[in-house]
Protein backbone atom coordinates (compact mmCIF):
# COMPACT_ATOMS: atom_id res chain seq x y z
CA UNK A 1 0.00 0.00 0.00
CA UNK A 2 1.50 3.77 -0.93
CA UNK A 3 1.71 5.90 1.42
CA UNK A 4 -0.33 9.19 0.95
CA UNK A 5 1.45 12.45 0.48
CA UNK A 6 1.70 14.81 3.83
CA UNK A 7 0.73 18.12 4.21
CA UNK A 8 2.24 20.54 7.22
CA UNK A 9 -0.02 23.36 7.95
CA UNK A 10 1.19 26.19 10.29
CA UNK A 11 -2.02 28.50 11.81
CA UNK A 12 -4.30 25.28 10.92
CA UNK A 13 -7.06 26.08 13.95
CA UNK A 14 -8.75 28.60 11.78
CA UNK A 15 -9.49 30.83 8.84
CA UNK A 16 -6.97 30.20 5.51
CA UNK A 17 -5.04 27.28 7.16
CA UNK A 18 -8.22 25.28 7.99
CA UNK A 19 -9.62 26.05 4.57
CA UNK A 20 -6.73 24.87 3.02
CA UNK A 21 -6.28 21.76 5.41
CA UNK A 22 -9.90 20.82 4.29
CA UNK A 23 -8.17 20.88 0.68
CA UNK A 24 -5.87 18.85 1.45
CA UNK A 25 -8.06 16.32 3.01
CA UNK A 26 -10.06 16.45 0.51
CA UNK A 27 -7.31 15.33 -1.90
CA UNK A 28 -6.81 12.54 0.05
CA UNK A 29 -3.24 13.64 1.90
CA UNK A 30 -1.98 13.29 5.38
CA UNK A 31 -2.01 16.04 7.39
CA UNK A 32 0.21 17.70 10.20
CA UNK A 33 -1.74 20.46 11.94
CA UNK A 34 -0.09 22.88 13.48
CA UNK A 35 -1.26 25.77 15.93
CA UNK A 36 -1.12 26.69 19.80
CA UNK A 37 -4.62 25.73 20.29
CA UNK A 38 -4.84 22.35 20.71
CA UNK A 39 -8.46 22.00 21.02
CA UNK A 40 -9.41 23.58 18.02
CA UNK A 41 -6.74 21.69 15.87
CA UNK A 42 -8.16 18.04 17.70
CA UNK A 43 -11.81 19.26 16.53
CA UNK A 44 -10.42 19.66 12.74
CA UNK A 45 -8.56 16.87 12.66
CA UNK A 46 -11.95 14.55 13.93
CA UNK A 47 -13.83 16.54 11.46
CA UNK A 48 -11.49 15.28 8.28
CA UNK A 49 -10.32 11.92 9.53
CA UNK A 50 -14.39 11.28 9.51
CA UNK A 51 -14.79 12.85 6.22
CA UNK A 52 -11.72 11.87 4.07
CA UNK A 53 -10.60 8.60 5.99
CA UNK A 54 -7.05 10.50 5.80
CA UNK A 55 -5.19 10.59 9.39
CA UNK A 56 -4.78 14.08 10.57
CA UNK A 57 -1.72 14.28 13.51
CA UNK A 58 -2.10 17.36 15.82
CA UNK A 59 0.90 18.99 17.19
CA UNK A 60 0.70 22.04 19.34
CA UNK A 61 3.54 24.29 18.55
CA UNK A 62 3.65 27.67 19.49
CA UNK A 63 6.29 29.65 16.78
CA UNK A 64 7.48 32.73 18.67
CA UNK A 65 9.31 30.47 20.43
CA UNK A 66 12.87 30.11 18.34
CA UNK A 67 12.91 26.59 19.03
CA UNK A 68 9.76 25.48 18.07
CA UNK A 69 10.47 24.78 14.05
CA UNK A 70 13.40 21.91 15.62
CA UNK A 71 11.09 20.56 17.66
CA UNK A 72 8.64 20.32 15.77
CA UNK A 73 10.76 18.25 12.63
CA UNK A 74 11.63 16.46 15.54
CA UNK A 75 8.54 14.98 16.76
CA UNK A 76 7.65 14.26 12.63
CA UNK A 77 11.09 12.37 12.50
CA UNK A 78 9.75 10.63 15.72
CA UNK A 79 6.95 9.70 14.27
CA UNK A 80 8.65 8.75 10.64
CA UNK A 81 6.49 11.75 9.11
CA UNK A 82 8.21 13.17 5.65
CA UNK A 83 6.76 16.39 4.81
CA UNK A 84 5.56 16.61 0.96
CA UNK A 85 3.41 19.73 1.51
CA UNK A 86 4.71 22.93 4.24
CA UNK A 87 1.87 25.24 3.77
CA UNK A 88 3.80 28.29 6.43
CA UNK A 89 0.49 29.81 7.40
CA UNK A 90 0.96 31.07 10.87
CA UNK A 91 1.21 34.67 11.35
CA UNK A 92 -0.39 37.96 13.06
CA UNK A 93 -0.11 41.55 13.15
CA UNK A 94 -1.06 44.58 15.14
CA UNK A 95 -1.78 47.97 14.52
CA UNK A 96 -0.06 51.36 16.05
CA UNK A 97 2.50 53.08 15.71
CA UNK A 98 5.80 51.63 16.06
CA UNK A 99 7.17 53.64 18.85
CA UNK A 100 4.26 53.07 20.81
CA UNK A 101 3.25 49.35 20.05
CA UNK A 102 5.51 46.70 22.36
CA UNK A 103 8.68 45.97 21.31
CA UNK A 104 8.55 41.98 22.64
CA UNK A 105 5.04 41.77 20.39
CA UNK A 106 6.86 43.25 17.31
CA UNK A 107 9.47 40.81 18.15
CA UNK A 108 7.13 37.79 18.11
CA UNK A 109 5.49 38.82 15.37
CA UNK A 110 9.24 39.18 13.31
CA UNK A 111 9.69 35.29 14.65
CA UNK A 112 6.35 34.24 13.88
CA UNK A 113 6.27 35.97 10.19
CA UNK A 114 9.51 35.62 9.34
CA UNK A 115 12.09 33.55 11.32
CA UNK A 116 9.58 30.57 12.29
CA UNK A 117 8.69 30.32 7.97
CA UNK A 118 12.68 30.53 7.73
CA UNK A 119 13.50 28.33 9.57
CA UNK A 120 10.27 25.54 8.34
CA UNK A 121 11.07 26.21 4.93
CA UNK A 122 14.90 25.04 5.46
CA UNK A 123 14.04 21.94 7.30
CA UNK A 124 11.54 20.59 5.12
CA UNK A 125 13.72 21.38 2.21
CA UNK A 126 16.06 18.81 2.92
CA UNK A 127 13.72 16.44 2.97
CA UNK A 128 11.97 17.61 -0.54
CA UNK A 129 15.73 18.06 -2.41
CA UNK A 130 16.99 14.77 -1.88
CA UNK A 131 13.39 13.44 -3.34
CA UNK A 132 13.28 15.41 -5.81
CA UNK A 133 9.94 16.35 -4.95
CA UNK A 134 7.97 18.97 -3.06
CA UNK A 135 5.90 21.94 -2.80
CA UNK A 136 5.95 25.02 -0.05
CA UNK A 137 3.40 27.36 0.29
CA UNK A 138 3.96 30.18 1.88
CA UNK A 139 1.31 33.23 2.91
CA UNK A 140 2.30 36.05 2.30
CA UNK A 141 -0.08 39.54 2.10
CA UNK A 142 -0.72 42.37 -0.81
CA UNK A 143 0.61 44.40 2.09
CA UNK A 144 4.12 43.19 1.24
CA UNK A 145 3.70 45.66 -1.83
CA UNK A 146 3.87 48.76 -0.33
CA UNK A 147 5.38 50.32 3.15
CA UNK A 148 2.26 50.03 5.99
CA UNK A 149 2.52 53.37 8.41
CA UNK A 150 0.74 52.46 11.48
CA UNK A 151 1.70 48.75 10.86
CA UNK A 152 5.07 49.01 9.89
CA UNK A 153 6.72 45.88 11.13
CA UNK A 154 3.79 43.58 9.82
CA UNK A 155 3.94 44.74 6.21
CA UNK A 156 7.25 44.28 6.31
CA UNK A 157 7.41 41.11 7.14
CA UNK A 158 5.48 40.20 4.44
CA UNK A 159 7.57 41.67 1.83
CA UNK A 160 10.05 39.85 3.21
CA UNK A 161 7.93 36.42 2.61
CA UNK A 162 7.53 37.83 -1.24
CA UNK A 163 10.67 38.43 -1.96
CA UNK A 164 12.34 35.43 0.08
CA UNK A 165 9.92 32.97 -1.44
CA UNK A 166 10.73 34.20 -4.88
CA UNK A 167 14.19 33.60 -4.63
CA UNK A 168 13.87 30.53 -3.19
CA UNK A 169 11.76 29.14 -5.88
CA UNK A 170 14.34 30.40 -8.28
CA UNK A 171 17.17 28.09 -6.37
CA UNK A 172 15.10 24.73 -6.53
CA UNK A 173 12.66 25.03 -9.59
CA UNK A 174 14.91 22.36 -11.53
CA UNK A 175 15.14 20.12 -8.45
CA UNK A 176 11.07 18.78 -8.86
CA UNK A 177 10.26 21.54 -5.96
CA UNK A 178 7.75 24.31 -6.50
CA UNK A 179 7.68 27.84 -4.05
CA UNK A 180 4.80 29.77 -4.35
CA UNK A 181 4.22 33.15 -2.44
CA UNK A 182 0.70 33.74 -1.87
CA UNK A 183 -0.81 37.22 -1.66
CA UNK A 184 -4.41 37.88 -0.07
CA UNK A 185 -5.79 40.87 0.29
CA UNK A 186 -8.21 42.05 3.80
CA UNK A 187 -9.51 38.56 4.55
CA UNK A 188 -12.58 37.84 7.10
CA UNK A 189 -10.77 35.58 9.44
CA UNK A 190 -10.00 36.59 13.22
CA UNK A 191 -6.60 38.43 11.91
CA UNK A 192 -8.27 41.92 12.37
CA UNK A 193 -9.86 41.13 15.68
CA UNK A 194 -5.91 40.25 16.58
CA UNK A 195 -4.16 43.09 15.02
CA UNK A 196 -6.44 45.37 15.93
CA UNK A 197 -7.72 46.81 12.97
CA UNK A 198 -11.34 45.28 12.13
CA UNK A 199 -12.80 48.42 11.94
CA UNK A 200 -10.15 50.04 9.64
CA UNK A 201 -11.18 51.51 6.26
CA UNK A 202 -9.29 48.42 4.57
CA UNK A 203 -12.03 46.27 6.15
CA UNK A 204 -14.58 48.40 5.70
CA UNK A 205 -13.86 47.84 2.35
CA UNK A 206 -14.71 44.46 2.24
CA UNK A 207 -13.14 41.26 3.15
CA UNK A 208 -13.20 37.69 0.90
CA UNK A 209 -14.26 34.81 2.68
CA UNK A 210 -11.46 32.37 3.75
CA UNK A 211 -12.38 29.52 1.64
CA UNK A 212 -12.23 31.53 -1.30
CA UNK A 213 -8.70 32.74 -0.21
CA UNK A 214 -7.31 29.42 0.38
CA UNK A 215 -8.51 27.68 -2.75
CA UNK A 216 -6.91 30.35 -5.01
CA UNK A 217 -3.84 29.82 -2.51
CA UNK A 218 -4.26 25.90 -3.37
CA UNK A 219 -4.64 25.84 -6.86
CA UNK A 220 -1.76 28.26 -6.86
CA UNK A 221 0.22 25.93 -5.14
CA UNK A 222 -0.29 23.31 -7.01
CA UNK A 223 0.05 24.79 -10.56
CA UNK A 224 3.59 26.22 -9.27
CA UNK A 225 3.13 29.71 -9.41
CA UNK A 226 6.06 31.41 -7.66
CA UNK A 227 3.60 34.77 -6.93
CA UNK A 228 -0.21 34.64 -6.59
CA UNK A 229 -2.07 37.30 -5.87
CA UNK A 230 -6.06 36.64 -5.10
CA UNK A 231 -8.60 38.81 -6.12
CA UNK A 232 -8.64 41.13 -9.33
CA UNK A 233 -9.01 44.16 -7.59
CA UNK A 234 -5.68 43.37 -5.16
CA UNK A 235 -3.72 42.48 -8.54
CA UNK A 236 -4.47 45.89 -9.82
CA UNK A 237 -3.64 47.71 -6.38
CA UNK A 238 -0.56 45.79 -6.46
CA UNK A 239 0.84 46.36 -10.33
CA UNK A 240 -0.25 49.85 -9.83
CA UNK A 241 1.95 50.61 -7.05
CA UNK A 242 4.98 50.03 -9.05
CA UNK A 243 3.76 52.86 -10.79
CA UNK A 244 3.02 55.60 -8.20
CA UNK A 245 5.00 57.60 -6.26
CA UNK A 246 6.37 56.43 -2.88
CA UNK A 247 4.69 59.30 -1.13
CA UNK A 248 1.53 59.09 -2.00
CA UNK A 249 1.80 55.37 -1.36
CA UNK A 250 2.30 55.58 1.96
CA UNK A 251 -0.19 58.20 2.76
CA UNK A 252 -2.95 55.53 1.02
CA UNK A 253 -1.66 53.03 3.16
CA UNK A 254 -1.90 54.81 6.16
CA UNK A 255 -5.63 56.58 5.81
CA UNK A 256 -6.22 52.39 4.71
CA UNK A 257 -5.13 51.63 8.31
CA UNK A 258 -6.63 54.31 10.07
CA UNK A 259 -10.21 53.82 11.87
CA UNK A 260 -13.40 55.76 11.24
Amino acid sequence: MTAREVALITGASMGIGAELARLFAADGRDLVLVARTEDKLRSLAQELETAHGITAHVVPCDLSNPAAPAELFETLEGRGLQVDYLVNNAGFGATGAFAELSLQLQMDMLQVNIDALVALTHLALQGMLARNKGRILNIASTAGFQPGPDMAVYYASKSFVIMFSEGIAEEVKSHGVTVTAHCPGATATNFAQTAGNAQSFLFKLGAAPPDKVARHAYRSMMKGKVLAIEGFMNRLVAFSIRFSPRVLVRKIARWLNQTG
